[in-house]
């Protein structure tokens, strides 16, 4: 009788620990799955219903869709008459935006947060800061120092190095803005290049040192849209998505 009582008790304890392994083996994978539901997707490959140009409320054919990326082709005219950034319909503050980037021979693009379309800014340009897009090897920006080349806070902090790929190829860039704990940072091919205060006295001082001292409305809005850059050479995004922090 007590080894029917034992082993009925091991066979439970058993079944327990079985059932109690399954549990936690599923709570794991929720607990990984967990994150990436935290993460917007701004571009999926099929549509702009995320995005419009900056100071209207559509996407011109300047922008296309091709093989699940959104691509800059500037119009005939050079884009003189008008500027094409593309901004998001809604707005951010603290966020980690991931995005894919392929840029031209000789191109020159780049990616903007806390961009503000008040009538008296013509361009992302002028209200939010960017982190730089280019062709490092063509592109004369390049020659003009290190805070324009790509990866950049432009024209403020230099990126750790050039780990750009070929011409053609894709490049993976993630950057960080983190207004409660006063910090930004851009990741480039898994590398990070460059972290930076984003407010308060340590933004401002750098700001002063850059060639938007003095710009009215540059880096002074704490939540904004995000921008990508017509600085008129042909672009591509892909896998867009934002994560809120």
């Amino acid at each position: 009788m007590k080894k029917i009582i034992g082993s009925v008790a091991f066979l439970l304890f058993f079944v327990s620990c079985k059932q109690e392994k399954k549990e936690t083996s599923e709570a794991t994978v929720q607990e990984i799955e967990t994150p990436e539901s935290e993460w917007e997707v701004l571009f999926d490959g099929s549509s702009f219903d995320n995005w419009k140009e900056f100071q209207s409320d559509s996407v011109s054919d300047v922008w296309q869709i091709e093989d699940d990326a959104m691509v800059y082709n500037p119009p005939a005219d050079g884009g003189e008459n008008k500027n094409h950034d593309l901004v998001t319909k809604n707005e951010f503050t603290d966020f980690v935006l991931s995005l894919d980037w392929k840029i031209s021979e000789a191109g020159n693009s780049g990616v903007f947060w806390g961009v503000n379309e008040d009538d008296k800014y013509n361009t992302g340009y002028k209200t939010g800061p960017e982190i730089q897009i280019l062709d490092n090897d063509k592109h004369p920006d390049a020659k003009a120092g290190t805070t324009h080349q790509a990866g950049a806070l432009y024209d403020m902090v230099s990126p750790a190095k050039d780990v750009t790929k070929p011409i053609g190829e894709w490049n993976t860039m993630v950057v960080t803005v983190n207004h409660k704990e006063n910090s930004g940072s851009v990741t480039l091919n898994g590398t990070e290049m460059v972290s930076f205060p984003v407010a308060n006295e340590e933004w401002n001082a750098m700001v002063a040192k850059s060639k938007f001292a003095g710009w009215e409305g540059f880096g002074k809005f704490t939540t904004g849209k995000i921008g990508l850059q017509d600085h008129g050479n042909v672009v591509a995004f892909r896998n867009i998505k934002i994560k809120q922090l």
